[in-house]
């Protein structure tokens, strides 16, 4: 079962990273590089702070190691081929602050518990650039396909995931994909009303 679990989220996570990248490079999609700025500093956070909390290896946080090289990518390619809009704004210049400032307190107290659950925070003010622009948005700006994968990878990781706060990191991210989706799913809707009003007109 572990083995499966390994593999079914490495190559999930794989296809999700291709999938974006390629959407991104072909200007289908205007993701937020503040969203994933912070995911490549946080999920590497969080894997350093798991890693140090017990007796752990790579494989036994498999979402949190995989992510890391998934998030780092998509960060590099949307800072290369990404749309002008995903340049960081003020409040996306506040979450960085704010991401700096739990990171700084793991560096000074060394308290990998605590500090991861606070790394987990980090991973929620990282979806608040993409969950600002998607609730003032007319138009959906995410893929529903990579979010969906997004929100079953962690399923799979549950499988093989040793110590609570590889549950945690499983568990947030299933949440925070599934408010995202919701979010996303919203915008579909109300995009949809405006273009059947304006046929209709």
């Amino acid at each position: 079962m572990k083995e499966f679990s390994i593999i079914s989220v490495s190559i999930i996570n794989i296809i999700i990273g291709v999938r974006y990248c390629i959407l991104t490079y072909k200007q289908k999609i205007k993701p937020a590089l503040a969203m994933w700025t912070f995911f490549t500093l946080a999920v590497a956070m969080s894997l350093t702070t798991y890693m140090a909390d017990g007796d752990y290896s790579l494989w036994d946080n498999i979402l949190n190691t995989t992510d890391l090289l998934l998030v780092s990518v998509v960060t590099v390619f949307i800072l290369i081929f990404g749309d002008t809009s995903t340049k960081f704004t003020r409040f996306d210049k506040f979450c960085l602050l704010l991401v700096i400032l739990i990171t700084i307190f793991w560096f000074i107290t060394k308290i990998h518990f605590l500090s991861h659950l606070l790394i987990q925070g980090i991973l929620v003010i990282a979806y608040f650039p993409v969950i600002r622009r998607l609730w003032q948005s007319k138009e959906n700006t995410e893929p529903f396909s990579v979010w969906i994968l997004l929100m079953i990878v962690p399923v799979f990781s549950l499988l093989s995931s040793k110590g609570i706060l590889a549950t945690v990191y499983a568990v947030r991210a299933i949440v925070s994909t599934a408010i995202l989706m919701i979010l996303m799913l919203r915008v579909e809707i109300k995009y949809r009303k405006q273009i059947r009003l304006k046929t209709s007109n």
